[in-house]
């Protein structure tokens, strides 16, 4: 979801404003991707990189979890949106990581989109982190180094409770920027990907029903011959 900072720049608005105004737009976007029947939507938050930006800007963004949640919840549920994260949550500050777990317990037994939040995500992190635990099962005996394979991998990934909507159909990428930035680097491999110069907060849900039609005239062969 890039762009914020300049879209409140373009205003003369400092960045934070351009923050909310994104937020505001997670709530549209999640409303219009449930009504698509989109059954999971991954939000690149806030990355394991983020936390190199100026202080005041880090603390306004742990902010806004704790605004969106308690304030969009009763509408997710609502909605029948299950919410999700995956990311280093335990590193996050109490208050943004005690509204993010109340938010993924309240909507827990909903059964409709998963509204899954990269939150303090980074794509080599999460394969260092599985490589760790994949490492310590072959060393305590519980794994034979030579049984593991692709399903070993993907099950220890943040996604792995997606099951087999673990890897994404659609990346989406928005403000002109062509790259994915440690995410998903796994389960991208086959996934297509739509680059909009569209600034998220103005990202709409028109934008949105214009790359899934982009991506449903793509012609995927996952390296094979149709």
């Amino acid at each position: 979801m890039d762009g914020n900072g300049r879209w409140a720049q373009k205003r003369h608005l400092p960045r934070i404003a351009g923050h909310k105004q994104g937020m505001e737009n997670v709530r549209t976007i999640t409303r219009a991707a449930s009504d698509l029947g989109v059954k999971v939507l991954t939000l690149y938050a806030f990355s394991t990189e983020n936390w190199g930006r100026p202080q005041k800007e880090v603390s306004y963004l742990m902010s806004l979890p704790v605004t969106f949640f308690n304030k969009f919840v009763p509408e997710l549920i609502e909605q029948n949106v299950r919410v999700m994260v995956m990311g280093n949550v335990d590193q996050l500050p109490e208050s943004t990581r005690t509204a993010t777990l109340n938010a993924v317990k309240d909507t827990a037994d909903n059964t409709g989109m998963v509204l899954n939040f990269a939150l303090n995500y980074g794509g080599r992190d999460e394969l260092v982190q599985a490589t760790r635990a994949i490492a310590t099962a072959a060393t305590a005996g519980e794994l034979d180094p030579s049984a593991i394979d692709m399903d070993t991998i993907s099950g220890q990934l943040m996604t792995a409770p997606l099951g087999e909507l673990a890897d994404p159909d659609l990346l989406i990428r928005t403000s002109g920027e062509e790259r994915i930035s440690n995410f998903l680097l796994w389960q991208l491999a086959y996934s297509e990907m739509v680059f909009t110069d569209q600034l998220w907060p103005d990202f709409a849900p028109a934008d949105l029903e214009s790359a899934i039609r982009d991506f449903q005239s793509r012609d995927r062969r996952f390296g094979k011959v149709k």
